[in-house]
């Protein structure tokens, strides 16, 4: 078992991707290698952790004897759990463990080697952005990702219809149109019909919550901002955008 003690990262990006080498080792003992981090894990055995290194492999081994121990210790005893749950809850307890201890190893290395506020926050939002192990686990990960599209597309069709009947400011924040909009609670009986209704005018496909969107004040059809040339930026100083095709129809005699 390394542990990691011959190897001490220490700039915000070495951290990192010791953090990705072993979230891949636990995600890999967790899906692939199931049958076997299950079968190690043997609750008549003494008290076992699920290790794992950047190497991306992962061990399943007692905890070190040293105390303090060189770096923080996984969760112990995890083996004891194994026959008292389904194994699907038992996997998804163990993934959750690992995530927390995935975080206390990287804000160790953080801590040792004096991160300011700055490296902190630069590191943990480089972590954010991945799912945790918990979330690839159980699908959730994928799941959310759907949820936003849906969310995002509910929002967009509200906005649609206030931008008919609202204020000027209104209109404008109906132009950007991002993955941040709010969640309608009372929108989920309209899910089934309103999902995939918004097209882009110009490509044809559906709306993503990471892109951005813009509507025609003329037609009021929606547009990917890249199929019309349109940035957030420049649609902040547009008062009343009109599309390619209702231009072109202004501009006939």
């Amino acid at each position: 078992m390394d542990g990691g003690a011959s190897y001490n990262p220490r700039t915000v990006e070495e951290v990192f991707r010791d953090f990705k080498g072993r979230r891949a080792a636990m995600i890999k003992a967790l899906t692939t290698d199931v049958e076997e981090f299950y079968q190690q894990c043997d609750p008549e055995k003494e008290n076992l952790c699920l290790y794992g290194f950047p190497s991306e492999q992962w061990e399943v081994n007692l905890p070190a004897e040293e105390v303090p121990p060189e770096l923080p210790e996984p969760a112990l005893g995890i083996n004891f759990a194994r026959d008292g749950m389904q194994e699907k809850d038992w996997i998804s307890l163990v993934a959750v463990h690992s995530d927390a201890w995935l975080l206390s190893v990287a804000f160790y290395f953080g801590a040792r080697f004096g991160f300011d506020k700055a490296d902190r926050k630069r590191l943990f939002n480089m972590i954010n952005d991945l799912p945790t192990i918990f979330e690839v686990v159980t699908g959730a990960a994928k799941k959310q990702t759907k949820e936003k599209s849906s969310i995002s597309n509910h929002s967009s069709n509200k906005s649609k219809s206030n931008s008919k009947r609202g204020s000027e400011s209104q209109t404008k924040q109906s132009k950007a149109m991002l993955s941040k909009d709010e969640d309608d609670d009372g929108m989920e009986e309209e899910d089934d019909e309103e999902h995939g209704e918004t097209l882009c005018g110009a490509c044809g496909e559906n709306y993503a919550a990471d892109e951005f969107w813009i509507c025609c004040d003329i037609c009021e059809k929606w547009f990917h901002g890249k199929c019309v040339k349109i940035t957030p930026a420049r649609a902040e100083h547009i008062k009343q955008y009109k599309c390619p095709s209702c231009s072109n129809k202004r501009a006939r005699p």
